[in-house]
């Protein structure tokens, strides 16, 4: 990035050129104020002669004019200067939106490209304003008495010194400032919409130990900045304040060798109005502004594609074309570092397109999959991926229906709508309540604007609404957990054949199956039992798998499995569960909650599943 900048500069050597010639009245004003003042003392004033007094005055003002006049022509160069760059990062912002689809590219060219502009002019102005204050302030105090450069210049020089060794420095902590400042805001931006989600989720340590970690970073950020942030005070006190004391220190030593006392004021003067101004701003503006603009630089200009790379591009294979839409490698899982394995050294590879039935014995682990799949439970060892990407970069892609539904206090409509962005259609609304078999509840409470009271659903009408919910997010991966067990046969039917069916691309369907009908609908079916799995088609498993006879002869004689699993894991509620409040879960959005009172279902909130 300095290298650059430094080509930005050099390609516009004659505006650089105008600026300086302007900035020489400035220098002049500066010289005229301090030495005016000198001379209207000792020529003037303090030897009886007021004319000449207020004649030395009088060309220190004429100096402030001229300055004036340079100052105006200033900001007419440093536009020509600024404006360029804001062109150019216009280009590149704009170039990178057309050719990557960068989503971010309106935000760079509407808010950090005029950032950048405005933070680049100011620093162009101080540190102009500064280098040229100084050169007449200097050339000032040499022409009153060499005396007064040698007691104001080198403190002078110490503190620009001290403030140029902490520029790099400086500028590293501000920008990790920054970065963690935006962090955070960008976390409480997702947690603050919801709470009520991450309350009904049972998510509340998880996701205050992932904020308070963020908050910790900034403080530790804020921390580090502050300690170099008082060698900055100590350079202003060092070059701009430490001089004024030592002119007043020394003045009968000065005073005693030959120096006026119109020097001596003069001398003051320069320092108070002219030196400790410029350096102030110098110190904030280059201190704050640069490493912010090293910030936005950074975003908006980054290295060119074109430059041909110096490592190898491709360390690893690149996924590949259509991955599965669900992966596990050698997944293990226990309930705490003590506990025996729920799923040990899994191996599962669900193609895109697929419908997967999971059946085993209660507490084997069933949910804890769903859960796993749906990253709201971290694997103690191995890797799931969905779409060919980690688990924890998917939220959009994959959807949980647990069986406890969760419909909450509104209209039937924006309980639908809940998982997704903006409004739906009434129409894709009506449809997906069809495909679902949802309607006649619709038609019955009277229709999508209708308001809904939790208390009053049975739960197969909840758990009809959440289904409808799941079907119209965008996830192509739907995992349903035993989230059709209070809904008779054949609406179970309708549903999983609405999932099954939906036409997202990709999309992919796994059931915790209670019942066999649900089994012979899949087209693939997962035995779990312990240590032990099988994986096969209906007639496969009944011919190898003497668990999956055992358990095709156990729904045969019975209406349906009990309602919850044993072990020990609610897919979406639950004191224990290790959710983050981000995941597409169907009981509500990503980033929106709904408070726990309006769960009412006759039972605490979580459970076993």
């Amino acid at each position: 990035m300095p290298r650059r900048g430094l080509r930005f500069l050099r390609a516009r050597r004659p505006v650089l050129v105008r600026l300086a010639a302007w900035s020489v009245l400035e220098a002049g004003q500066t010289f005229l104020v301090g030495y005016g003042l000198a001379r209207a003392l000792d020529a003037g004033f303090l030897a009886g002669r007021g004319g000449v007094g207020l004649g030395w005055l009088g060309v220190a003002g004429v100096g402030v004019v001229v300055g004036a006049f340079g100052t105006g022509r200033v900001y007419r160069g440093v536009a020509d200067l600024v404006e360029p760059l804001r062109d150019r990062l216009v280009e590149r912002v704009v170039a990178r939106g057309v050719r990557e689809a960068d989503g971010g590219a309106l935000s760079g060219l509407t808010q950090q490209v005029e950032l950048a502009r405005d933070t680049f002019a100011g620093m162009v102005m101080v540190s102009r304003s500064f280098l040229f204050t100084a050169v007449g302030a200097l050339a000032g105090l040499f022409s009153l008495d060499p005396l007064l450069l040698l007691v104001v210049a080198p403190p002078l020089v110490a503190g620009v010194s001290l403030f140029a060794a902490t520029l790099r420095p400086l500028a590293r902590r501000q920008e990790a400032f920054l970065l963690a400042d935006e962090a955070l805001a960008d976390r409480l931006g997702t947690v603050c919409p919801g709470l009520r989600d991450i309350t009904a989720a049972g998510a509340e340590e998880q996701v205050a130990a992932d904020t308070g970690h963020l908050v910790d970073a900034e403080l530790r950020a804020a921390r580090s900045l502050a300690r170099w942030g008082v060698l900055r005070v100590a350079a202003l006190a060092i070059g701009g304040q430490l001089p004024i004391l030592l002119l007043l220190a020394t003045a009968p030593w000065l005073l005693g060798h030959g120096v006026t006392p119109g020097a001596l004021v003069g001398a003051l003067a320069y320092v108070t109005q002219s030196l400790l101004p410029a350096l102030q701003n110098l110190v904030h503006g280059l201190g704050t502004s640069g490493s912010r603009l090293a910030v936005v630089l950074r975003r908006l200009a980054p290295p060119s594609a074109s430059r041909p790379p110096t490592t190898v591009p491709h360390l690893t294979p690149p996924p590949p074309i259509n991955p599965p839409a669900l992966s596990l490698t050698s997944v293990t899982f226990a309930y705490g570092t003590a506990g025996e394995p729920v799923l040990r050294d899994l191996t599962l590879a669900l193609p895109q397109g697929a419908h997967l039935a999971v059946v085993g014995p209660s507490g084997i682990g069933k949910s804890t999959l769903t859960a796993l799949a749906a990253g709201l439970l971290k694997p103690g060892h191995g890797t799931i991926r969905v779409y060919g990407r980690p688990v924890s970069e998917t939220v959009a892609q994959r959807v949980l229906i647990p069986q406890e539904a969760y419909v909450f206090s509104g209209t039937l409509g924006e309980n639908l709508g809940h998982l997704r962005p903006g409004s739906v259609p009434e129409t894709e609304l009506l449809e997906a309540a069809e495909a679902v078999g949802l309607g006649p509840l619709l038609d019955a409470l009277g229709g999508p604007g209708a308001s809904v009271d939790p208390a009053a659903l049975s739960a197969g009408e909840r758990q009809l609404i959440a289904l409808t919910r799941a079907y119209l997010s965008y996830a192509p991966l739907a995992l349903l957990d035993e989230a059709t067990c209070h809904l008779d046969p054949e609406a179970e039917e309708r549903a999983e054949r609405a999932f099954a069916g939906r036409g997202r691309p990709g999309g992919a369907l796994v059931v915790v199956a209670h019942r066999i009908s649900s089994a012979r609908r899949a087209g693939r079916v997962l035995v779990m039992d312990g240590r032990e799995t099988a994986l096969g088609t209906h007639d496969d498993l009944l011919r190898r798998s003497p668990l999956y006879r055992e358990l095709v002869g156990s729904w045969s004689s019975e209406p349906a499995l009990a309602l919850r699993d044993t072990d020990r894991v609610d897919a979406v509620a639950g004191p224990g569960l290790a959710g983050d409040g981000r995941h597409v879960v169907a009981h509500g959005p990503v980033g929106q909650v709904q408070a726990p009172g309006d769960l009412r279902d006759g039972g605490a909130l979580g459970g076993q599943g």
